[in-house]
């Protein structure tokens, strides 16, 4: 008798162990669907903040999340209701499985399916069904196959990703940012009882279409949890007093163009970490809707933000509004190739600083010059004859700037500029001309924006970044000198700043490209840049569109968004020539044109009346004025009718002679240099009243 139940405990055992190996091998061998669940590209900025998520490939919103993400109240809420013993089983919970077997014989139909967490992420990850037998058991198969594979963490985080909320909402961060409109980090206990009800029932509980069944869901989870011992009366109490969500809402869209170009460049990655900074980039995009919402609707603005020690982007609107159709929103203008008017002028003078042959108290002529066909005349149409240089970037006048680039040599102004990274486009395949330094060539704000960057951080070049993980270490190759740089940078902080600007140093450079088809501002102070761009995308010309009416305000009002404010600028590098005009050495004091002196076109000229010409003069009883018009040459003029001064040191180019008598009359004009231009002409008085003087030309004797 004791060898026969020797042998049956024997059997009993081989016939367990067999059974074993045969569940173990059962589990070991199941197939498992895959572990890493497609989810939602996000685009984030530079603290984790969502800028932009965009949709998997059937349309769902399914937001990638981890545990850290999660309030830790909704967790311990989700195991309580859910699984209490999630952390104590392993895939099954023995105790509500023969629960729910009881119950089904009792009922002769399955009234609770005894799931736990790990067996529903069984079905989440093959999409299975909750009502068959055979799908029970295969559920439970996966789920004991899953505690092998994977610790608890990860199973949970399986979970928070592919729970259905109701439509095409999946995942707890997709549920609260539709529901809430905020990360599922920071839920009240009443929201995160909602969470945990709704994916027992998605459809027929969604808060959008049926708020009642939701309210029900949610507080018969807080019920629960009092008794499970997580809330007190009072908090659920409190928790079931809060309402209800009865509408979805947007998920955000930041920085929707950088957003889009961010995938377009990592194609393959699901989360993009951006350099952006959320909070400024909304205060932006804000900025600019409001700045144009009284403005035609073609009209369109980009700004970016960058912190030109780094290079980080901060902040990039490329359009009044994404979906705008009428504005072009969709357009990205921050990278789009326009025409930069005036902007390039401060590197010119800085190229000139540079090479030691002019000073911001050099003294530039600012007259009507001709450069070989090339006639560019100041935007206002005035002359002031001769300027410092510091007055004539502050006034961004034409043709003193053309003047130091005609000396520099518009190959040499490009060549420093692709030094520096920024790229320029020249219209047509002939050589750069002296057309460039006023905006006659194509270059996108990020690459002013790089440009300005430069100058700001002491010359040395930094390329823009819209990563974190793309800061370059060190410094790039040099668009100016520190002692250069400086003092393109002092003389810009000195321009006159629009109405309401925020009190600080901030050197900035307005523009307006030819034809009124872009406004432009430009400026720093010691850590940022910012580079502001209006115009309409399509290039159509915007009468009255002006870079120091619109653009300069918006530029000031984005430094007035920045967190800290403004930081002031640098000291000047030692090495800095700091001395005024008179203390300058001869070489410097005045700037001419060419080699040595310059004598624009020989000096002044008078236009009219032309020499050796006969003029009858209109009379009505007396004689009218003669007038004498002066083109080239230095103001002030003074101006000599038979050698006797009858106006002295006019800036004017028009001069009038009040009592002109018959005869031969000699004229001369005399200019600030000193040069001199001297006519002869005939005056006659004519008996017929006539509207003005016309002059009957003889031969010249010139």
């Amino acid at each position: 008798m004791p060898q026969r139940g020797l042998i049956a405990g024997v059997l009993l055992l081989l016939f367990g162990a067999t059974g074993w190996l045969a569940f173990d091998r059962w589990v070991a061998t199941a197939e498992l669907p895959g572990l890493l669940p497609v989810t939602s590209v996000v685009v984030e900025d530079r603290q984790g903040r969502l800028l932009r998520a965009y949709t998997v490939a059937d349309g769902r919103w399914r937001l990638p999340v981890s545990l850290g993400d999660i309030d830790p109240g909704y967790v311990a809420q989700l195991i309580a209701f859910e699984d209490k013993r999630f952390y104590r089983h392993r895939g099954v919970d023995p105790v509500a499985m023969l629960r729910a077997v009881a119950q089904a014989i009792w009922y002769r139909r399955l009234i609770s399916g005894g799931s736990t967490l790990t067996m529903q992420v069984a079905r989440l990850l093959e999409q299975g069904g909750t009502g068959r037998w055979h799908d029970k058991f295969r559920q439970i198969r996966v789920a004991l196959a899953l505690e092998r594979r994977l610790d608890k963490s990860q199973i949970l985080e399986l979970y928070l990703q592919l729970a259905p909320f109701g439509g095409n909402l999946e995942g707890v961060r997709a549920a609260s940012l539709s529901y809430f409109g905020k990360e599922p980090l920071r839920l009240t206990p009443a929201q995160s009882a909602l969470l945990v009800a709704l994916p027992q029932a998605p459809e027929t509980r969604r808060p959008d279409r049926a708020p009642d069944a939701a309210r029900a869901g949610r507080d018969r989870v807080l019920a629960r949890m009092v008794g499970a011992g997580l809330l007190s009366a009072d908090a659920a109490r409190a928790a079931r007093g809060e309402s209800v969500p009865n509408a979805r809402i947007a998920f955000p869209v930041v920085a929707a163009h950088m957003a889009d170009r961010a995938i377009a460049e990592r194609p393959a990655s699901a989360i993009h970490r951006l350099s952006l900074d959320r909070p400024l980039q909304q205060a932006l995009e804000k900025l600019v809707l409001v700045t144009l919402a009284d403005k035609p609707s073609g009209l369109s603005a980009a700004i970016v933000v960058a912190d030109h020690q780094s290079g980080e982007v901060l902040a990039s609107v490329g359009s009044a509004a994404y979906l705008d159709h009428d504005r072009g929103g969709f357009l990205d203008m921050t990278g789009a190739v326009r025409s930069p008017g005036s902007t390039l002028k401060p590197l010119i003078y800085g190229l000139g600083f540079e090479q030691g042959f002019l000073h911001p108290e050099s003294l530039v002529e600012d007259q009507p010059t001709d450069f070989s066909g090339y006639a560019p005349e100041n935007f206002d149409g005035r002359y002031h004859g001769w300027v410092t240089v510091r007055d004539a970037l502050r006034w961004s006048l034409n043709i003193p700037a053309v003047m130091v680039l005609e000396k520099l040599g518009p190959a040499n102004l490009l060549a420093r500029m692709r030094r520096a990274g920024v790229r320029a486009a020249l219209p047509g395949s002939d050589p750069p001309g002296l057309a460039i330094g006023l905006g006659g060539l194509g270059i996108s704000l990020e690459d002013l924006v790089t440009l300005y960057a430069a100058i700001a951080r002491g010359g040395g070049a930094v390329a823009l970044v819209h990563r974190p993980d793309e800061v370059a270490p060190g410094e790039g190759p040099r668009l100016l000198s520190a002692e250069a740089a400086w003092q393109v940078g002092d003389i810009l902080r000195g321009v006159t700043s629009p109405d309401l600007a925020p009190e600080g140093d901030l050197a900035f450079k307005t523009g307006t490209s030819y034809g009124y088809r872009d406004a432009w501002a430009v400026g720093f102070d010691g850590r940022h840049v910012i580079g502001v761009w209006l115009g309409r995308p399509d290039g159509a010309s915007v009468p009255g569109i002006l870079g120091a009416d619109l653009a300069a305000p918006l530029l000031f009002q984005a430094f007035a968004r920045l967190k800290p404010k403004l930081v002031p600028l640098s000291a000047p590098p030692p090495a800095t020539l700091l001395l005024a005009h008179t203390e300058l050495p001869n070489q410097l004091q005045r700037f001419y044109r060419g080699e040595g002196r310059f004598l624009a076109l020989n000096g002044p000229e008078i236009a009219f009346p032309p020499d050796g010409a006969r003029l009858e003069l209109a009379t009505d009883g007396q004689p009218l004025p003669l007038v004498i018009k002066v083109r080239n040459g230095t103001p002030p003029f003074t101006f000599f009718a038979n050698g006797v001064p009858f106006l002295i040191a006019a800036h004017q180019r028009q001069a009038e002679w009040p009592v002109p008598k018959p005869g031969f009359l000699k004229l001369a004009v005399v200019d600030a240099a000193g040069q001199a231009e001297r006519i002869e002409v005939e005056l006659r008085l004519s008996q017929q009243v006539v509207l003005s003087p016309g002059p009957v030309v003889l031969p010249t004797r010139r």
